[in-house]
């Protein structure tokens, strides 16, 4: 019987990763978007000063399965700071493959992503030192994640108090910079 493994992400697992975050822009309709590449991610995520950290989600075989380790999940977040609450985790992206979901991957992906915002709690020298929040957001139609954030006790904040999430890319960025 094969068990699931959540675990950080190497180097190594950078096509994975992508495969993944392809599979996601497909399933949210969003294919044209995504730009990243492999070369991007491993420099972005595992050079010095890394933009972003991801964990992976690993189905191990039992011993004689002829499988070996597949990845079928990620959960890609990174550092941010709250000008109200501090230190904040956002998580960008967790994503399970379909025929994985059901078995609780992703939750184990979230908690998994709370523990790391946790560590960073207890390794400062105060609490309020810590990470505060864990955010993320999800396209309105997703009723399945919305229901399973929820019961993981995440607050919709467009529900309990009306923020909207802006973006600014491309020729708006260009505009604002003056270019």
């Amino acid at each position: 019987m094969a068990f699931v493994m959540i675990r950080e992400a190497k180097e190594g697992d950078c096509g994975n990763i992508l495969r993944l975050i392809r599979e996601l822009a497909e399933y949210e309709k969003l294919s044209d978007q995504v730009k990243i590449s492999e070369e991007a991610l491993r420099a972005d995520g595992f050079g010095e000063t890394p933009f972003y950290h991801c964990l992976v989600a690993e189905i191990l075989s039992a011993p004689g399965e002829p499988q070996g380790p597949c990845v079928v999940g990620y959960g890609l977040y990174y550092f941010s700071y709250s000008t109200w609450k501090g230190r904040n985790i956002y998580l960008e992206d967790i994503y399970v493959k379909p025929e994985y979901r059901g078995q609780g991957i992703g939750s184990k992906i979230i908690k998994k992503v709370a523990e790391e915002s946790e560590q960073c709690l207890l390794s400062q020298v105060a609490l309020d030192k810590g990470c505060s929040q864990l955010r993320l957001a999800v396209l309105d139609w997703n009723k399945r994640a919305m229901d399973l954030y929820k019961a993981l006790g995440a607050q919709d904040l467009t529900e309990a108090e009306g923020w909207h999430c802006f973006r600014f890319e491309g020729e708006a960025m260009r505009e604002l910079a003056g270019k």
